[in-house]
């Protein structure tokens, strides 16, 4: 516990940007500065100020520069702020970051969180010539996970990382760079982490992975478990007693075995969704973006999951305009989304990364506008395919876990109007006036919009 006194304690704020898994990062670092003397705050407030960054795009890359830039200006009026940078844009540019940017005190990648207390001792050792300390402190090989406090964001989900790391290799991708090799936690650090989140109220976990269906390939044989697996670690945690849900991301198409499938199927506690990310529909730039799967491998997959388990949604992610992706190619990509029936997808245009394989394919990259113009087709796709989804849902009946209320929405005829999300993550609305935050409240569907359910609570 920190012993400093609520008078000597100092401020800190941290921008996350990006993934879950900078999410969870972030609340485990509140936790392990709270044990030094620091506590949460607002920006304007903070003594030591953190961008935790994404580098999959530029686009948020940028935005991490961006901010680095507000805070440079706020340390002219106060030059006691100190300013951090950590999470993959840090473990890609290490000391390059000091140099660029004349404000910034400390940079720490991904694989050093728990070296924390150690960095924030030397940022903050005076030394005798006045000058302060600027660190940079990044590592190839992840330092071992100690025990600290972690301050979770309000609300009724946790993130719960049982991996880190990728070792696909994708050519479009940065993450095994900047997050490494693939590395599991143990099943015990796992259901210890997770009784803990049931036991502070959080009805819902999401486990965490680059691909969580590689969970445990790097573990050796567990003395209670035997050899770690996914479909062991679900199973696991299906037991834990509570009443709670679990959902994981990401998922692999080809790492997904019957074994996961028969346990998401048969367990009480774990949700009906599955994101596997595609990423083209079309087998050549499947090839050239290092997937080892084809289309019809990832149909077959996607086929099992939906004959055996009822309701399933299935989810997945695409990129437009991969370098030398041609009309045809990208139209496979749309026929891809349509004869799958995939319920939801993320988009992005291809945005060059460096280091990554892709990114050296100056010759064949598509022209930003034709870029454009491709990624606005892929969204309309995805929003028919989520609407034809969604319309697929009227008359069932859902279990929806409570997230919002809205007292009197003016949307709504001033009703009190409460949001939620049922097991196969389908955003639901009902009107309702006793649910709370944290219910599970079951909803018969009556009207399918694009983007979520409207329903009648069930009483």
């Amino acid at each position: 516990m920190n012993t400093l006194t609520k008078n000597a304690l100092k401020n800190v704020y941290i921008e996350t940007l990006g993934c879950q898994m900078n999410k969870s990062d972030t609340e485990r670092i509140l936790g392990i500065l709270s044990h030094f003397g620091y506590q949460k705050s607002e920006e304007e407030k903070a003594d030591l100020v953190i961008v935790n960054t994404c580098s999959i795009r530029k686009l948020s890359e940028d935005k991490a520069y961006s901010k680095l830039g507000v805070w440079g200006k706020m340390k002219e009026s106060n030059p006691n702020l100190r300013i951090g940078i950590c999470g993959c844009v840090a473990q890609q540019e290490k000391e390059n970051l000091l140099k660029k940017f004349s404000y910034i005190d400390l940079v720490f990648g991904t694989h050093n969180i728990y070296e924390l207390p150690e960095l924030i001792k030397d940022l903050e050792k005076e030394n005798p010539d006045g000058i302060k300390n600027r660190i940079c402190a990044i590592r190839d090989i992840a330092t071992p996970e100690k025990e600290f406090d972690i301050i979770r964001s309000k609300g009724i989900n946790a993130w719960l990382p049982i991996m880190e790391g990728c070792n696909n290799f994708c050519t479009y991708c940065i993450v095994p760079y900047t997050r490494g090799r693939e590395r599991s936690r143990d099943i015990e650090t796992i259901l210890n982490e997770a009784k803990k989140i049931i036991k502070e109220g959080y009805k819902e976990i999401t486990l965490l992975g680059q691909n969580v269906d590689s969970y445990g390939k790097n573990l050796p044989d567990d003395p209670k478990y035997g050899k770690p697996t996914f479909a062991k670690l679900l199973a696991e945690l299906d037991k834990l007693d509570g009443n709670f849900r679990i959902r994981f991301t990401t998922s692999y198409p080809t790492d997904i075995t019957d074994e996961v499938v028969e346990t998401v199927k048969n367990a009480k506690k774990i949700c009906e969704c599955f994101h596997i990310p595609m990423q083209s529909g079309n087998d050549r730039i499947l090839k050239t973006m290092n997937r080892r799967y084809n289309r019809a491998q990832y149909s077959e997959i996607v086929n099992k999951i939906r004959k055996e388990i009822k309701d399933v949604t299935i989810t997945s992610d695409f990129i437009a305009g991969f370098p030398s992706e041609t009309e045809d190619e990208f139209k496979d990509t749309i026929s891809a989304i349509k004869e799958l029936n995939l319920d939801y997808s993320n988009t992005a245009s291809y945005s060059p990364r460096p280091i990554t394989p892709a990114g050296k394919m100056t010759d064949k990259f598509i022209d930003k506008n034709e870029k454009k113009r491709r990624l606005a087709i892929l969204n309309d796709t995805v929003k028919e395919a989520s609407k034809k989804s969604n319309i697929n849902s009227i008359g069932k009946t859902y279990e929806v876990l409570v997230e919002k209320i809205k007292e009197d929405d003016e949307k709504n005829e001033n009703k009190r109007i409460v949001e939620g999300r049922s097991r196969n993550n389908k955003v639901v609305h009902f009107e309702s006036q006793t649910a709370q935050i944290g219910d599970f409240i079951n909803v018969q569907i009556k009207e399918a919009l694009t983007w979520c359910l409207k329903g009648e609570e069930i009483k």
